[in-house]
């Protein structure tokens, strides 16, 4: 592991000083703005700002972008909702995996551009996806002329069936079967964990019990996911107020600290000919977090990792060296590693699995909520008694993926 870097990462003088979310639901029927707005102010609230004092905002992705219910509304609309005026704004969906976001307005305000920014994602996918099943990407043409074309690495998957990220990360969980022996029951333990942690969350979509014998018994969607390797669609969402630093001693919550980012890509930007298909660019915006800071794997108290579909999560294990590689397999056998009272306690709200694809915004919001000691019945505690003091936030799969270490301002 290289070294930190000479001097203080930009991103140091940015904290988490305000969090919120909405109403979360499977299908709630209200509009993204709608939700978007209570999640807003309720993060606004809980820094102890009014909307005069954003002069920043941004989101993920922006622009209307995906299948329907996916985007969020954007920042113009928001903007024009709240009243804000605003010095620095910014959306879109390249970059960093989703909390592209985050880092952008951690930059921002480092840079001198913002003070405080309103950093939001929202998702209506349980509304937009009714009663049918999940859409695919592509899909019929509707009008009885078959499917459309496309280009770009959709023109290598779309006429093979392969219509969604289910079907791309299926290969990489393939791929570790067959190099690393994974088993179902190991990428089970995934689900199982969500699940046991999800009922001690009232906004989890899904809290029933669920044993090893449910998992394996589950439809397979594409091998070796089955259901309850994908994550729950749901609507809701998620604001943090991204501030100065100087801001935490007139909080009245501990201020989140956000040490270091990853943002790296060193590989190549495919969802299927990335040059090792054991790990995706996990491996790389993890590696980029770790040069930027003195902390190390073995300091991290909690880790929110992304479970879009649950072998992302075994790969950012590896990839953010709580492991060895390969050796993930062996790490989450049994679920005791990773519980709440294990050596690293994971997704503690349910994760996307059974909390709800609140599309890695729900990941960051639980850390913070860990790191200031508010997780109540889930809450963990560590064996000096203490609450967690660094968390490991991860976003993204394939060739999209953004890290953070984010640690417990104790002043």
């Amino acid at each position: 592991m290289s070294p930190a870097p000479v001097g203080e990462p930009l991103e140091r003088r940015a904290v988490i000083s305000g969090i919120g979310q909405s109403q979360i639901g499977r299908r709630l029927g209200r509009s993204d703005l709608d939700l978007t707005a209570e999640a807003a102010l309720a993060a606004m609230a809980d820094a102890g700002l009014q909307r005069e004092d954003i002069d920043g905002l941004s989101t993920y992705p922006g622009m209307g972008s995906g299948t329907p219910g996916f985007a969020g509304p954007t920042t113009p609309e928001v903007q024009d909702a709240l009243g804000l005026s605003l010095n620095w704004h910014d959306g879109g969906g390249e970059g960093a995996g989703q909390m592209r976001a985050v880092i952008a307005a951690s930059l921002a305000v480092a840079a001198g551009l913002a003070r405080h920014v309103l950093v939001y994602r929202t998702v209506t996918e349980g509304t937009a996806q009714g009663a049918g099943g999940r859409p695919g990407i592509g899909g019929g043409g509707g009008s009885g002329r078959g499917v459309p074309r496309f280009g770009g690495f959709l023109q290598w998957s779309l006429p093979y069936g392969a219509v969604s990220a289910a079907n791309w990360i299926a290969m990489v969980g393939q791929r570790r079967m067959h190099e690393f022996g994974l088993t179902r029951e190991q990428l089970g333990q995934i689900a199982l964990n969500g699940r046991r942690n999800a009922a001690l969350n009232p906004n989890a979509i899904y809290a029933d019990p669920m044993s090893m014998d449910d998992y394996l018994a589950a439809r397979m969607i594409s091998t070796p996911l089955c259901l309850f390797d994908c994550d729950a669609p749901c609507d809701g969402s998620t604001a943090v107020v991204v501030s100065h630093r100087d801001v935490a001693d007139d909080l009245d919550h501990p201020a989140v600290q956000i040490n270091a980012v990853g943002t790296a890509l060193r590989g190549r930007p495919s969802w299927d000919q990335f040059d090792d298909m054991t790990t995706m660019a996990a491996r790389d915006a993890a590696a980029a977090m770790w040069e930027r800071t003195e902390l190390v794997p073995a300091d991290v108290d909690t880790a929110q990792l992304y479970d879009g579909f649950s072998v992302l999560a075994i790969v950012w294990i590896e990839a953010l060296g709580f492991c060895g590689r390969g050796e993930s397999g062996a790490f989450i056998e049994g679920g005791g590693a990773i519980g709440r009272d294990g050596v690293l306690p994971l997704n503690t709200a349910g994760g996307q699995l059974s909390g709800g694809r609140l599309h890695g915004f729900g990941l960051i919001h639980e850390a913070c909520v860990q790191l200031r000691g508010e997780g109540g019945a889930r809450q963990v505690v560590r064996p000096n008694g203490r609450g967690p003091e660094v968390a490991a936030v991860a976003n993204g799969g394939g060739p999209i993926a953004g890290t953070m270490l984010l640690t417990r301002d104790v002043r």
